[in-house]
């Protein structure tokens, strides 16, 4: 029932092939989101400035993040466009050379932000001395264990690039469900100190992520060592292929600028936060943001989905397919979320509650409040990270970049920056930054697509051949 082949993405219905796709992916998806809302949840327990302190370094997460991101996305889509033409060895060339790509990525990007975490962290907490010092101390402990970790987090988020890319968004799932049931398990463990185990605070939650992910990718190796597919992806020659990588950084390298441009700009926003409200407002940030990637779930899925379904057309040469897919995926990740912003709304309370019990008087007002506005943009996500992935699908990850620079540079920074610093309307402010420059980016990529859709999908099929 849920299987999808090359030809019925090429071929058949696009609505049942997009949802089949999409639906391992969106179990994958809440899956990488439950890794993080459970780290929240646990950490949530054990101190309020445990919760500050990974809002304080998510950002700068997202920015080592932006490589991996290179090699993901590349290798997804070049792996996707091969099958497509059915050039199975060109997928295994593709998978195998974004692997070590992702390795080399991985180890300098780690290496520079061990090195870096410490006076990176006391410089951000300057902006608010007087409460920073204890938040900033345990940023540090959880920002140098992920960074050390980061070759692993790297490949295997590649390998399953690979895999959704081939049409196998089965095997993703399979990977991260256990890295999910690693993080599960460790996180009390290595959080509190239970049994055995010793009492490691937040070091322990990074700890966790990173061996779960390495399960994940023993699991991932193990499925292409045994074939999976009929062999059709292998790592058995890892090596370097000069045409390929070009083609991962062409398409790669535009969607890690992007979440690099993204992280920086969300940097200043979640200082402003810190500045306007100390630790209980960064701690309200950063459950609020928790609690939302839920809701991203749906369209992250689909947007994965849908750059598979519109690189195998494009490859295929069926631009007018691959044109459609990103209005029928826009029609449904904007409906979901529609739904999932109202539930968000109605029990923003009870969320908060159950996210972090130990929250001060402060810090549970402003979390609930940051729900509710958030909620209010939603389906405008969701057009979102479908427009994207039309654009990412038929390298012309260049728009979500620039798009990505006028959502948060020209939108939600200075809203967000003028509230705080010269109106001292204060963190509510910031919230409402975020929903306004949400919508405003679904307006224009909506009608930017509109207008460029039909002419660059088979400008794309044509330069593919």
């Amino acid at each position: 029932m849920l299987e999808v082949s090359s030809q019925d993405i090429t071929e058949g219905n696009l609505f049942r092939s997009m949802l089949v796709l999409a639906v391992p992916l969106v179990v994958q998806n809440v899956v990488q989101v439950l890794q993080q809302v459970i780290d929240i949840v646990f950490l949530g327990r054990l101190s309020g400035d445990a919760v500050a302190a990974v809002g304080l370094v998510t950002p700068i997460l997202g920015l080592m993040f932006a490589g991996v991101f290179v090699t993901f996305v590349g290798t997804q889509i070049v792996v996707s466009r091969r099958v497509g033409a059915t050039d199975q060895t060109g997928a295994r060339t593709a998978l195998s050379t974004g692997v070590v790509m992702a390795l080399a990525v991985g180890v300098i990007f780690g290496s520079l932000m061990a090195l870096a975490a410490e006076p990176l962290l006391r410089l951000l907490s300057m902006v608010r001395p007087e409460s920073g010092l204890a938040v900033t101390e345990l940023a540090i402990q959880y920002l140098s264990v992920l960074a050390l970790g980061l070759p692993i987090l790297a490949v295997t988020d590649t390998v399953e690039g690979g895999f959704v890319g081939h049409g196998d968004s089965r095997a993703s799932l399979y990977m991260n469900g256990l890295a999910l049931c690693g993080n599960v398990v460790l996180d009390p463990l290595l959080i509190f100190g239970l049994g055995p185990f010793p009492r490691l605070g937040i070091t322990g939650a990074a700890l966790a992520t990173v061996l779960g992910s390495l399960a994940g990718i023993l699991l991932g190796i193990g499925l292409i060592a045994r074939g999976r597919n009929n062999g059709m992806l292998t790592l058995a020659s890892l090596g370097i292929d000069r045409e390929t990588v070009d083609g991962i950084l062409s398409v790669g390298a535009p969607v890690g600028g992007q979440q690099a441009a993204r992280q920086l700009l969300r940097l200043p926003i979640y200082l402003l936060v810190f500045l306007a409200a100390g630790g209980a407002g960064l701690a309200a940030y950063t459950i609020g943001a928790r609690v939302a990637s839920i809701a991203f779930v749906p369209p992250q899925g689909l947007q994965q989905a849908a750059q598979s379904v519109v690189g195998q057309n494009i490859g295929a040469e069926q631009p007018d397919r691959a044109r459609r897919t990103v209005w029928l995926g826009v029609a449904v990740a904007s409906g979901t979320l529609l739904l999932v912003g109202l539930g968000q709304w109605l029990a923003a309370s009870p969320l908060s509650i159950a996210v972090a019990p130990t929250l001060s008087s402060e810090g549970f007002s402003l979390t609930v409040e940051y729900l509710q506005i958030l909620a209010l943009g939603y389906p405008a996500l969701g057009a979102i990270y479908l427009f994207e992935a039309g654009f990412n699908g038929a390298d012309r990850s260049r728009v979500s970049f620039v798009s990505t620079l006028l959502q948060y540079g020209a939108i939600r920074l200075p809203i967000a920056a003028i509230g705080v610093l010269l109106v001292g309307e204060g963190v509510t402010s910031v919230f409402w930054a975020v929903t306004i420059s949400n919508v405003a980016a679904a307006l224009w990529l909506a009608w930017y697509y509109g207008s460029v859709g039909e002419r660059l999908m088979h400008r794309a099929a044509a330069v593919a051949q």
